[in-house]
């Protein structure tokens, strides 16, 4: 089962949380600061007319970095989450450098707690090639991975096929069987889904990988750094944080609004956000 961590005891102050992705896999750190924070107002940028990033080249996913964290600070932001583990590893320096006076939570693959959970010591780590190439993670692994064997598996397109909404596709199916396939033969006994996309197919990816297989997702990991963090903000407008969390696209307006409606459990208005 994919490791979860309780819900957090929220505060009952409020920030304008910011989050952004290539795509609709964000959602899943947004559903997990909600459960946990429920009284912060929520806005979402799936940037889905230019994914995907992690099969582009540093520079360009920096340069949408830049734009959607100018779009959600215009709107009121007080903090931004990059739910992108590859938007993390090429992009969250430079946006700490540029908005000083921001602070910005990035996401990246749970080595660290993959390897505690693990009792053989062999994890398999599913990721983007951009994630799975950065210096990011590559300081990542030196940092935390002495003494473990790591099954680095690159999962090309398979955050494309989830994006069109359809986690149930055949060809997503395919995708998580050709990618578990490796792991199974290295015999893993922990995984780590290093895109936030692939939360929303951790039912399939455990069906491949068998049930002794732990999965290890860090959007709880989020929340509670988020919360640590909006201690120190001023408390947002009471009736704005009331409002449904308000998300945008570059893409198809109604292929957010239909896997919104799929994957959250909370009200949400979904909006178009012109090609910028």
């Amino acid at each position: 089962m994919t490791n979860t961590a309780a819900p957090l005891d929220d505060r009952p102050s409020a920030a304008c949380i910011g989050v952004f992705d290539s795509g609709v896999g964000g959602l899943s750190v947004l559903r997990a600061l909600h459960r946990h924070l429920p009284h912060s107002r929520l806005l979402y940028v799936a940037d889905s007319g230019f994914a995907p990033y992690g099969e582009r080249d540093e520079g360009y996913v920096v340069e949408r970095s830049r734009v959607l964290t100018t779009h959600l600070l215009r709107e009121g932001a007080q903090l931004i989450v990059v739910a992108c583990n590859t938007a993390t590893a090429a992009a969250v320096r430079a946006l700490r450098e540029e908005h000083a006076d921001v602070q910005f939570v990035g996401v990246e693959p749970g080595i660290k707690p993959a390897i505690a959970l693990s009792r053989s010591g062999r994890i398999g780590v599913m990721a983007t090639r951009g994630t799975l190439a950065s210096d990011k993670f590559r300081r990542l692994v030196s940092s935390h991975a002495q003494g473990a064997q790591l099954h680095l598996q690159a999962c090309a397109g398979l955050a494309h096929a989830i994006e069109a909404g359809d986690a149930n596709s055949a060809e997503v199916l395919a995708l998580v069987d050709r990618y578990t396939a490796p792991l199974r033969e290295a015999a893993v006994d922990t995984v780590v889904l290093g895109c936030t996309h692939y939360p929303f197919v951790a039912q399939h990816i455990q069906r491949a990988l068998g049930a002794g297989v732990q999965l290890v997702d860090t959007a709880d990991a989020v929340a509670r750094r988020v919360q640590q963090l909006i201690v120190g903000l001023r408390s947002a407008d009471v009736q704005a944080a009331a409002r449904p969390a308000r998300l945008w696209t570059t893409g198809d307006l109604a292929t957010l609004t239909l896997v919104a409606g799929r994957w959250l459990d909370f009200e949400v208005e979904t909006r178009q956000l012109p090609a910028v």
